[in-house]
């Protein structure tokens, strides 16, 4: 009897001190800093691309847009992403009803077909297809040269 107890105040002690940074950070009314891999805000437009064959992916915060030159466009509702480590997924229903999981790896990538490296690694599935690309943030690719590293474009000193 007396192990029974000492294992309930265990589980109650265990429970106790388990709770979230999250959750102690919203009761102290401090704002949760954005997701962010491989100096990437995920709360920001990002884009994933890809060649052969070539396709791109906006994450633009409200949709997940897929492009490419032959199906042409697929969309669905962009939800939060499920940030663990180094990887980043995004899944929801294209509005076909097929599956769409975007999975951003902090890995640095090269597109094979420049001489530009991306922060991130890009997995795009679309139903039974499986793309891999590079991906940054829109801004970074916008603002990037023809060679070098995709990086966030610097912000003007204020």
């Amino acid at each position: 009897m007396r192990s029974l107890v000492v294992a309930a105040l265990s589980c109650l002690a265990v429970a106790a001190c388990s709770r979230s940074d999250d959750v102690e950070i919203k009761a102290a009314g401090v704002a949760t800093p954005p997701p962010t891999l491989a100096g990437v805000d995920l709360s920001q437009p990002v884009r994933a691309l890809g060649t052969e064959p070539f396709w791109s992916l906006e994450l633009n915060g409200t949709d997940m847009i897929y492009t490419s030159p032959e199906p042409g466009e697929l969309r669905a509702p962009q939800p939060a992403a499920v940030v663990q480590g180094t990887v980043a997924m995004f899944e929801a229903a294209a509005t076909d009803g097929q599956p769409m999981k975007v999975t951003l790896t902090a890995t640095e990538c090269s597109d094979g077909m420049s001489d530009r490296t991306y922060p991130l690694t890009a997995i795009v599935e679309l139903g039974e297809r499986t793309l891999t690309g590079c991906a940054a943030s829109t801004a970074a690719i916008m603002s990037a040269g023809e060679s070098g590293p995709v990086d966030a474009p610097a912000q003007p000193a204020g």
